[in-house]
């Protein structure tokens, strides 16, 4: 059960706030995936009798990628007597939206932001399901010294989430002999940039842009300059993973490694919401997808053995026991994370087969 207005709920409905990207500038692909999985979830929990009786109902809130607006949607949310919420897949938007969780005593479980610091300091209100930041892009790191890449640039633009990835590749490659150049999209045509690449002689060029602008005319223009033909380019954020990448970019877009968070096999709940989410999509779902579903199944573990009181759910994350479609999930406290945090959902490497383009391989596990 899906509302996106403020007419009346069911009398008897447990409302759970979902915080979604569904317009520009928001990743729109990524926004529809993450919604999927939040409303398979709350559909399979109200076919099963709801909890203790009393039918889910996601109250949804397009964020467009705009802390602005997550502030203020968490803020009515809280007025419309939500029991929690759910949902977010931008990283700074996440941040404001916990941020603004924890200032009104509202649980909030994110799904798919990843800045390692999610609120300023720690709280209670709030918990995570993807893994941090530093976890997954230290494990790119790994992936890329691996694969022989320790001269690496980067194509960015200004935003603390690829600031942030730019600093924890730095930190995690440098010790192990890497070196990250830094090449500003701002300053930058796709001409010159390809100019820049060739000569820091980097054998790894990452994407730390939007999608689908700046990133698609970058991945292009790599393509077609003959000094680079041996630049592997990379885009740990996971564009990648969605099929307007695969749509818009055909085959100059495969064998562009990426990170994802999910299993190399699904076990049998995976399989089963990962064949519905199909059926929903029409595509192929994205990790993204697994991540809304089980921030509900989460949630709805939780009002069925503690109710909807906002201060017993928030104490409750420490006591989560769940297998979730990735994976049987747990909150704990990790170094360095001011939220509760899953510790890890699994994590891979992966890319488009150029032999098969709408399949994956995965390159590293971890």
């Amino acid at each position: 059960m899906t509302s996106q207005d403020l007419g009346p709920s069911e009398p008897s409905a447990i409302r759970i706030g979902a915080l979604v990207p569904l317009t520009p500038p928001g990743w729109v692909e990524a926004g529809r995936h993450l919604l999927a999985g939040l409303e398979l979830a709350v559909d399979h929990v109200n076919d099963t009798g709801g909890i203790a009786g009393r039918p889910l109902e996601l109250v949804v809130r397009d964020t467009a990628a705009d802390p602005r607006k997550a502030t203020a949607a968490v803020a009515e949310l809280a007025r419309l007597g939500v029991a929690a919420l759910a949902g977010e897949f931008h990283s700074v938007v996440a941040r404001a939206a916990a941020t603004e969780a924890d200032a009104l005593g509202v649980p909030f479980l994110c799904s798919s932001g990843v800045l390692d610091a999610l609120t300023e300091e720690p709280t209670q209100w709030v918990a995570r399901l993807a893994p941090a930041q530093s976890h997954g892009w230290r494990r790119y790191g790994d992936f890329l010294l691996g694969a022989g890449h320790s001269r690496i640039a980067v194509a960015t633009e200004p935003s603390a989430y690829w600031a942030s990835g730019t600093r924890i590749l730095r930190d995690h490659l440098a010790p192990r002999g890497g070196t990250v150049t830094e090449l500003d999209l701002r300053a930058l045509t796709s001409e010159a940039l390809c100019d820049a690449l060739a000569d820091t002689r980097a054998t790894a060029l990452l994407l730390l842009a939007g999608f689908p602008e700046p990133a698609v005319p970058v991945v292009r223009a790599v393509r077609r300059d003959q000094r680079l033909t041996e630049v592997v380019i990379g885009a740990p954020a996971g564009q990648p993973e969605f099929p307007a990448w695969s749509a818009l970019l055909g085959g100059d877009g495969v064998a562009v490694p990426f990170l994802r968070y999910l299993p190399e096999h699904l076990g049998p709940l995976g399989t089963r919401v990962g064949t519905a989410l199909r059926e929903r999509l029409a595509a192929a779902p994205s990790f993204v997808a697994f991540e809304g579903y089980d921030t509900i199944a989460v949630l709805a573990d939780i009002l069925r053995s503690h109710g909807t009181d906002r201060a017993r759910i928030a104490a409750s994350w420490p006591r989560v026991a769940v297998e979730g479609t990735r994976g049987r999930i747990s909150f704990s406290r990790a170094p360095g994370i001011g939220v509760w945090q899953w510790t890890w959902a699994p994590t891979q490497v992966a890319d488009r087969d150029p032999s098969h383009p709408d399949r994956f391989r995965v390159l590293r596990r971890g």
